[in-house]
């Protein structure tokens, strides 16, 4: 296989490029979860073996989620499995129905779930000849149907062996059963471009090259991240990545309104705040859509001083403001190496962002930064993080938002004391966010000292589910787990 799930950030990764309820006291009578912020512990993803890892997560419902990731089957190849939440039980992991027939190894990138028991995944397998294409697989009423090969990325992916070949990076499932999903391609050249397809009802439409990008796209070196695209409402979607172009690598969106997709737009702005242009350029990171219209996007750009800053952007009810540095910022991150991960959005105008910082130590920090009714606060490093990040490297990898001012985000830090990295979870209530923790029970299972929380995910009662991975003795032998944190009713 090409690489590491893409979702994994780790300490590596984070290097070479450019959370939850305030924990109250134990107390005489108090809840056993009181102490954890109403995070249970952590288990390990039922059915799974050494070298599993989650890349993402999906909770439509209370006590309803599902999870996806990578494991090692019995040749030693990579394989790509699901997992499902059902009223509060986890079930056992399973291979992708078919992903096996398709290829000698694959990895799931990306999970979404329109209702429980109804979801979608996408990854990529290497065919017979090596070559690497995108899959999808669809959940319907409990049950998985057979992973397929998306329809016309074969005629897309002309170079299969260059660059990355074809993969799905993200899918994103809204009522009405309708999903959409994204991801690169190799051209005919061998450069890397970007397509999208939909499916309604159970079928998947032909991919196409997302439109404009490939003007945009002039040096053939279009990115993705995951999340790149979000689905509020059947026909709409938004979708984020970076191309390169005379400007250097810089961040697009492109916008599926009532079925059709419009052209492919440079990140309105972001040229301003980019001001080393081709010398550094930009990139985004996530895309979060609260319903169509109202997105927001996230990512970073290089500025003369500090070096790399975080930026967001917003669309509001349909039209696209001007992209800007996150406020405060500039104080947190001293040493110019900032970067947005993961953002959400639970209604309009109420959401919140992550990410990480270099402060004046030069720490790698993580961030969170809140918006409520339209106004975005000032980024603050996650409560209690540098507390655990005795080693100075962590970062917010993702978040969750379940209503206004209420949010679940996780991620990791490195501990100098235990001389390894560990995984994180941390809560906001009513607009405040309270305190980092190890995420339960992973101390006990993360012999290796390499864990991180990778997903979260919640549902509209507040209930979440979260998901990564930790490593055994040997470090690089990982396992996967899940972890639950109770709702608010």
């Amino acid at each position: 296989m090409r690489r590491r799930a893409a979702s994994m950030i780790g300490i590596a990764t984070v290097a070479c490029l450019a959370m939850v309820v305030s924990a109250p006291s134990a107390a005489f009578g108090a809840s056993p979860l009181a102490s954890t912020g109403g995070w249970g512990e952590a288990i390990e993803v039922p059915g799974t073996a050494v070298g599993a890892t989650i890349s993402s997560m999906s909770c439509p419902s209370t006590g309803n989620c599902t999870a996806g990731g990578t494991y090692p089957d019995s040749s030693g190849h990579s394989a790509a499995f699901v997992v499902s939440e059902r009223n509060d039980r986890w079930g056992t992991a399973l291979e992708v129905p078919g992903v096996a027939s398709l290829g000698i190894a694959a990895q799931l990138l990306s999970v979404s779930c329109a209702s429980a028991g109804n979801c979608a995944a996408g990854g990529y397998y290497d065919d017979a000849s090596g070559h690497s294409q995108a899959f999808v697989a669809m959940q319907m009423n409990d049950h998985w149907g057979n992973a397929v090969e998306v329809p016309g990325t074969a005629v897309l992916n002309a170079d299969g062996s260059g660059g990355l070949g074809a993969q799905v990076t993200s899918v994103s499932c809204s009522a009405g059963s309708y999903c959409a999903a994204t991801g690169n391609y190799a051209d005919a050249s061998g450069h890397s471009q970007v397509f999208v397809v939909t499916e309604r009802k159970g079928h998947w439409g032909e991919a196409i090259e997302a439109p404009g990008t490939g003007a945009l796209n002039v040096a053939g070196d279009a990115s993705l991240p995951s999340p790149s695209v979000s689905c509020p409402s059947p026909g709409n979607c938004v979708v984020t990545g970076t191309y390169l172009g005379d400007q250097g690598l810089q961040p697009f969106v492109v916008t599926e309104l009532t079925g059709r997709w419009s052209n492919a737009r440079q990140v309105p702005g972001i040229a301003v705040l980019d001001a080393r242009g081709a010398g550094g350029g930009a990139s985004s990171s996530s895309v979060s859509c609260a319903s169509a219209g109202n997105c927001v996007v996230g990512g970073s750009f290089a500025s003369v001083t500090p070096f790399t800053q975080a930026f967001l952007v917003t669309d509001k009810n349909g039209h696209w403001g001007k992209a800007f540095a996150i406020p405060g910022m500039s104080v947190l991150n001293v040493q110019g190496y900032a970067h947005v991960y993961s953002v959400s959005c639970s209604s309009a105008g109420n959401c919140a962002a992550g990410g990480y910082y270099k402060d004046v130590s030069g720490h790698l920090q993580a961030f969170v930064v809140s918006e409520r009714h339209g106004r975005w606060g000032k980024a603050l490093e996650v409560p209690g993080a540098a507390g655990l990040n005795t080693a100075g490297q962590a970062a917010t990898v993702t978040v969750s938002c379940w209503s206004a001012g209420d949010c679940a985000a996780g991620g990791f830090y490195n501990d100098e004391t235990f001389g390894g990295q560990e995984a994180f979870v941390v809560s906001e209530q009513d607009g405040r966010w309270g305190l980092a923790q190890e995420v339960p029970g992973t101390a006990a299972l993360n012999s290796g000292g390499d864990a991180e929380t990778v997903a979260v995910s919640c549902a509209p009662t507040g209930q979440c589910a979260g998901g990564g991975f930790y490593s055994l003795v040997i470090p690089g032998r990982f396992e996967a787990f899940v972890v639950t944190r109770l709702g608010q009713g």
